[in-house]
């Protein structure tokens, strides 16, 4: 079945980011001019996602706002003749349906995804979290969607993150089957170095079977009392296959300052309106230090 639906959770708090995120919703900070969140969706519509459900929360308003269309500033874009500023605005609108679920109660990431069951039915689906920006000749959830016309069965995005790294993430343990293309029999969140059963990490990108809800009505609440994606993807193993693929691509986490800054900074290198003067500027930041 043709994956043509994509969940965003993006019901978090943000608190890595106060106090810019006490009024601001995370996923609206920008990195130079484009909202983390859009980057996120533009990767959706490359691949073919046609309709696209983001969860969010109280306070989350400015992404409703975002993705809806904006009379009043078209018109006016219009009026004046500013193409590029006009398509930048229209750009992603008018691309893909977007939809909305409020969150009601802050219960973890597995309680996020499965506030999109009515909206999925009985469909394979994606799930695409906010905290990871990926870079690609190929868009990262596009590779997942091949992979997963291959075998039928959930695939979740991985990377090798080596071992000194693996308390950071959920591993996987997991056997290759061919080339970047492994079985998962289980999963570890956040092990420590040496309770880790491999330094393949679950990396923001999940292509997953509707099976998935029933194994999340059944999760009870694990770390930090909630309820758990990671753990209802080991039920879900249980039951039917589960893959991972080692997308090809750079990994931002944006949802540490250091990793936002480095996107901030490698995006603003990789425009051809911006690269030369600001590579000036970072070479004269350097020579001083």
């Amino acid at each position: 079945m043709k994956v043509t639906k994509a969940v965003i959770p993006a019901a978090g708090f943000g608190t890595r980011f106060l106090p810019a995120t006490k009024a601001v919703p995370k996923e609206m900070l920008p990195i130079v001019d484009k909202p983390t969140i859009q980057y996120i969706v533009e990767e959706a519509i490359a691949a073919g996602i046609e309709d696209l459900i983001i969860i969010t929360s109280r306070g989350k308003d400015a992404l409703v706002n975002h993705f809806d269309k904006a009379f009043e500033l078209e018109t006016v874009l219009e009026r004046d003749g500013k193409d590029e500023m006009l398509s930048a605005v229209r750009e992603v609108s008018d691309k893909i349906n977007v939809h909305f679920i409020r969150q009601q109660e802050q219960k973890g990431l597995g309680h996020a995804v499965l506030c999109a069951k009515s909206f999925i039915g009985n469909e394979p689906f994606a799930v695409m979290l906010g905290d990871d920006v990926v870079v690609s000749d190929k868009p990262c959830i596009g590779q997942l969607i091949e992979q997963f016309e291959k075998c039928n069965s959930t695939v979740l995005g991985v990377q090798k993150v080596g071992m000194e790294q693996v308390s950071k993430y959920g591993i996987v343990d997991c056997e290759n089957v061919e080339g970047r293309f492994y079985k998962v029999n289980g999963m570890v969140e956040k092990p420590k170095k040496e309770d880790a059963p491999s330094d393949v990490a679950v990396l923001g990108r999940y292509v997953i079977t509707p099976a998935i809800f029933e194994c999340l009505e059944k999760t009870p609440k694990g770390a930090g009392g909630e309820i758990q994606l990671t753990d209802a993807l080991v039920m879900l193993a249980k039951s039917e296959s589960v893959y991972a693929y080692d997308f090809e691509g750079r990994r931002y986490d944006i949802g540490n300052k250091q990793g936002f800054l480095q996107a901030t900074v490698d995006f603003a290198l990789a425009r051809d309106d911006l690269r030369e003067e600001f590579a000036d500027y970072l070479k004269g930041i350097v020579k001083s230090l």
